[in-house]
């Protein structure tokens, strides 16, 4: 297997654990535990799972895979703090929600071919890419793992 193939399956198998780790959480905790903040004065469970909704529907056109599938979820999801929007989806909603676009994600994924991850992500200009080519797609699946890792952390405390 040449470097690249072997890099991308490394990002790609932390990517899909990280994603099981969570479904596994999710699955877990009851709609009332997902009510609870995550400590005194901050995020509710419900909003997390909303947040990570959103972030990853960001990834689409991110990733320049297509238009984002959920851009109702971004503006309570991303640009707003939890409780600034008293009518979210419900947990139910959102349950439904991540698995469909983690099937998505999965599809898009699978479709991409090695060097494709190598690619330039839509946030970088073709002139910055040159002087940091560093900035391509599975750097941009580096950093949602990580950020999916933190937030699972987060609701581990909710169980």
């Amino acid at each position: 297997m040449a470097t690249k193939e072997v890099m991308v399956k490394m990002m790609l198998d932390r990517w899909n654990a990280s994603i099981k780790n969570f479904d596994d959480l999710l699955n877990s905790l009851s709609d009332e535990q997902l009510q609870k903040e995550i400590g005194p004065n901050k995020n509710r469970g419900v909003y997390l799972v909303g947040h990570l909704i959103a972030v990853h529907d960001l990834m689409i056109p991110l990733l320049d895979m297509g238009e984002a599938v959920l851009p109702n979820l971004h503006k309570p999801f991303v640009e707003l703090p939890d409780k600034a929007i008293d009518n979210l989806p419900s947990t139910k909603e959102l349950r439904e929600s991540w698995s469909k676009q983690r099937e998505l994600l999965k599809q898009k994924f699978e479709n991409l071919q090695p060097d494709d991850w190598f690619e330039k992500h839509t946030a970088v200009s073709a002139e910055d890419f040159i002087k940091e080519p560093h900035r391509n797609k599975l750097n941009v699946i580096l950093t949602r793992t990580t950020h999916l890792q933190y937030h699972l952390g987060q609701l581990v405390i909710l169980k």
